[in-house]
């Protein structure tokens, strides 16, 4: 057992403390991730979890440049973008990709600046590849509280908006028949999203954030409709990509060249993609021919209740 272990874990793997804190964020922000992309996947919205990823960038350099965490610039950016959207207009899908598409511009351009700031005028190295691109085992201890606190707010907002976002995705005229604010609803979902970007973005960067927050769950809406089913597979897959990711990044500082370990995000984006490639396997199967890409994701129709 002890030889089995020692060839798949790099030694001092179950010992060091920025192993221990990625495991943790890296499964919590899964979890986030998996019940808020579901909806953005069956809403059409990728495109807004795509953009809030790039905006993150432009939080994420102005926190280095005052100081102060990433995380919180990822934040604040992406809640500020989000109000921007909904002052926008985002009520019907072409005014949501429009509304993305004008704030994103914005955003990128705020992005360049800060990003050129830092880079002339901070000594520290290496802050712009850590917020493009994440580094988890550089994540301080002291950032759980926030990540548990944030992570806490999203899953509160997703499972108190469930039934009324589930109906407003089928179907919005029938909602807004039934009463219920569908802006409103959707307004809240947005800052779900906003911040479920925000910790996928401080666990493998603001460009590969989407990665997390699309992937599992577009691989679990092709395993099952059920909603809650979905949500709970795509956290499944999430945290699995999120610990192996880990656990090959660690290995990989005995990898050539030896001593420069491999980014996490790059694990992580690669077992993704497998694991949404080979979530398509059982409906060729079951079909009998290949499928077109177009045929084999269908865009998802969830039931009215679970």
């Amino acid at each position: 057992m002890s030889f089995v272990l020692g060839a798949i874990f790099a030694p001092g793997f179950f010992t060091s403390e920025p192993v221990h804190i990625a495991l943790a964020i890296g499964a919590v922000a899964a979890i986030v991730t998996g019940t808020v992309g579901v909806f953005t996947v069956a809403r059409g919205q990728s495109f807004a979890g795509e953009a809030f990823g790039d905006i993150g960038t432009t939080g994420g350099s102005g926190a280095f440049l005052i100081g102060v965490g990433p995380l919180w610039g990822f934040v604040i950016g992406n809640l500020l973008a989000a109000g921007a959207m909904e002052a926008i207009g985002i009520q019907r899908a072409r005014g949501r990709d429009l509304a993305t598409g004008v704030v994103l511009g914005a955003s990128i351009g705020l992005a360049a600046l800060f990003l050129y700031l830092a880079t002339t005028e901070q000594s520290t190295t290496g802050a712009t590849v850590t917020i493009l691109f994440g580094s988890v085992f550089t994540i301080a201890s002291s950032t759980i509280p926030l990540v548990l606190a944030l992570s806490a707010v999203v899953l509160g907002l997703m499972f108190t908006l469930y039934r009324p976002l589930l109906l407003a995705t089928v179907s919005p005229e029938m909602a807004a028949a039934r009463g219920i604010p569908v802006r409103l609803v959707g307004a809240l979902y947005l800052v779900a999203l906003a911040l479920g970007a925000a910790l996928a973005a401080i666990t493998i960067g603001s460009l590969l954030g989407t990665a997390l927050l699309v992937g599992p769950a577009a691989s679990a809406l092709r395993l099952t409709k059920r909603p809650l089913l979905a949500m709970a597979t795509a956290a499944g897959i999430g945290i699995a990509a999120m610990w192996l990711g880990v656990v090959l990044a660690y290995d990989s500082y005995e990898w050539p060249p030896v001593g420069h370990g491999w980014p996490v995000s790059f694990f992580v984006v690669t077992i993704v993609f497998i694991g949404y490639l080979a979530s398509g396997l059982p409906g060729r199967r079951r079909g009998g021919r290949d499928q077109t890409p177009a045929a084999a994701t269908p865009a998802p129709r969830l039931p009215a209740g679970d």
